[in-house]
This record gives C-alpha cells, sequence and structure tokens, in this order.
C-alpha cells in the first residue's frame, strides 16, 4: 500500500512531543564517554531529547560539542554509558548486537556525506538494495512515490556513472526512504558541497518531510542548513544549550 503526504494542520515544532502523539525517539538521561582517567572526555551528559514523528530536526553545534555522537546513539550506531533510548517504540539500549542490526535495517534510513552509492548498480537496484539485503518485496507504488517526487522516474536504469551529482543525491536519500523508515538520519550530508548542490540535498530533505511524510534528524554545524528544519537543538559540552523553532514554515521559501 503506497503512503498519503501527511495534512499539517498545525505547526507543532516547538512542542515536538505531547500525550497524544508518540515521539519517533525518545532519550532519558543520555550519557556517553570516551577515554578513562584523566584522558576521558564526556561527549554527552544526561541528555533528555523528544524527536517528533513528521518533523525535521537540526541537530547543530560547534566541533566537540557532542552531535555526531547523539545522532549515532539515537541511531543505535554507538552505545550509551547509562540512559534510556527508545526509537519507533523500541527500547534500543538493552537490544544485543544482531538486534541492532536488524531494527537499524527497517527502522532507520540512513543519508551520509559520500552517499555510498555501488557503481556496479543503477539507480533503482541501489535505491532498492536495503529490500534485498533484507529479503522484503519492494513496494512498488511506494517505490513509484518516492523517485517521481525526487524527479528520477526517467533515471533509473542508469549507473552512478551516468548521473549527475544532484541525481546521485537524490538516489541516496530515495534509498533512505524505500524501506518507509521509522527515522531518516542525516550525518553531515551537506558537508562537502557547494552552496547549490547544498540547496538542492536540503530542499529533498524538506521534501521528504512535508510530502512524503517521514521523519528527518540531521546533524549539521552550518546554520543556513539548519534552518530548513522545524526545528533546532543546539549542543555545547555534550549538554543541550538552546531548542527552538526554526523560521522554516510550510511554503515559507
Amino acid at each position: 500500500m503506497s503512503r498519503s503526504a501527511p495534512v499539517r494542520t498545525q505547526d507543532t515544532a516547538s512542542a515536538p512531543a505531547n500525550a497524544d502523539a508518540r515521539p519517533a525517539i525518545r532519550a532519558r538521561g543520555i550519557t556517553k564517554s570516551y577515554g578513562t582517567g584523566a584522558g576521558a572526555v564526556t561527549a554527552l551528559d544526561g541528555v533528555d531529547l523528544d524527536i517528533a514523528s513528521g518533523r525535521f530536526t537540526a541537530i547543530m553545534g560547534p566541533s566537540g560539542s557532542g552531535k555526531s555522537t547523539l545522532l549515532h546513539v539515537l541511531a543505535g550506531l554507538d552505545s550509551v554509558d547509562s540512559g534510556s533510548i527508545e526509537l519507533d517504540g523500541i527500547e534500543t539500549t538493552t537490544l544485543k548486537d544482531r538486534e541492532l542490526t536488524l531494527l537499524r535495517r527497517d527502522r532507520i534510513g540512513f543519508v551520509f556525506q559520500s552517499f555510498n552509492l555501488l557503481p556496479m548498480l543503477t539507480a533503482r537496484q541501489n535505491i532498492v538494495l536495503p529490500l534485498d539485503l533484507a529479503g522484503r518485496r519492494v513496494d512498488e507504488a511506494w517505490l513509484e512515490t518516492v523517485v517521481g517526487a525526487l524527479g528520477l522516474t526517467e533515471r533509473l536504469d542508469h549507473r552512478p556513472a551516468q548521473l549527475s551529482g544532484g541525481q546521485i543525491q537524490r538516489v541516496a536519500i530515495a534509498r533512505a526512504l524505500v524501506t518507509s523508515p521509522a527515522v531518516v538520519v542525516a550525518d553531515e550530508p551537506t558537508g562537502n558541497l557547494d552552496s547549490r548542490t547544498t540547496d538542492e540535498v536540503l530542499d529533498f530533505l524538506r521534501l521528504s518531510v512535508d510530502e512524503l511524510g517521514q521523519t528527518v534528524v540531521m546533524v549539521t554545524h552550518e546554520r543556513d542548513a539548519a534552518e530548513h528544519a522545524d526545528r533546532i537543538i543546539s549542543l555545547v559540552d555534550g549538554r543541550i544549550d538552546s531548542d527552538e523553532q526554526a523560521p522554516f514554515t510550510a511554503g515559507g521559501r
């Protein structure tokens, strides 16, 4: 069954969770340190955070603030020293390695700086690769919706070498969306891009929220990039320093 776009009846970016809506991610008392003794570094220091479903959340902060560590523990890519994390209602901090692998495969879409397309595969094959690896059937209606929204319908038979840089990025985003994940996480997805390509990637992440109903969490060190989100969380020294509604409003750009 294909998914329909959400109807946004009110702006709730400043109130990411309420009694009637379970957040996509709920973190409580998260701590994470690296090293031991005098050389120990506290990356996260008692972080409490809810990530709202169907919204675009940006996490930013200076180098060493803990923003990438926070994204990694929320997505189950790294462990925590203490605290609890629920993703899509599942407590992740108690899962075994194989259970975490399955959760990441089935419930999280990843967008990284390098995009990591396989050069020998077509755009379609790259997009549906997570489903193939999981032994899941392709929902053709949802695939059609995703590639149509990202402007890739006419490029599915092309390999990465035959695609433009912008098209490669869109294929990577489509791959993150095709499994209908609970959350899409993007770790500095525009870090190595020029300004025009940066805007394209951010616009497509924005579109995935507004038109495809996804939940996106993005780490960035750039304020302009963060302002494409609904909500901006700033970290300093492993703690949330500010939590604000971004200036973005639907239709405002």
